[in-house]
């Protein structure tokens, strides 16, 4: 008697569905271009990253002139070192440059540059093969 009751109530109701639709949140994937600020908010909310890189530009004009005057000392001693290779130029021997003590000297190996920087101790050394 009950599995009749069961099938008769089964009969009886009329079951509605309708299609299921995907729709996106991301604006960036089809979703309602008002979702970004929402998003932005919610990402930043959940940022637990710190920026560690502080970009102060406490410099002064001064400073900065020197700074753009080491750099083109550099480039033309580079440029010199690169011309000695190919004929002209730049005699062996030990230079200042700012804070950069530059040695450069003729080796078996080629034209080998010694760079010493003289307020952190680094050093580098660059050779220019034959």
């Amino acid at each position: 008697m009950k599995s009749i009751l069961y099938f008769i109530f089964l009969l009886g109701y009329t079951a509605y569905s309708q299609q299921l639709v995907y729709t996106p949140k991301n604006p960036n994937f089809g979703g309602n271009t008002f979702n970004y600020q929402w998003l932005l908010s919610s990402a930043n909310a959940q940022n637990s990253f710190t920026d560690n890189q502080r970009f102060d530009n406490e410099t002064s004009e001064l400073q900065e002139f020197q700074e753009s005057l080491n750099r083109q000392i550099l480039g033309q001693l580079t440029r010199s070192v690169f011309t000695t290779e190919l004929g002209d130029g730049l005699e062996p021997g030990t230079f200042n440059v700012g804070d950069l003590l530059l040695e450069i000297f003729e080796s078996g190996e080629g034209l080998v540059v010694n760079i010493l920087d003289t307020t952190t101790g680094e050093q580098t050394q660059i050779i220019v093969p034959n």
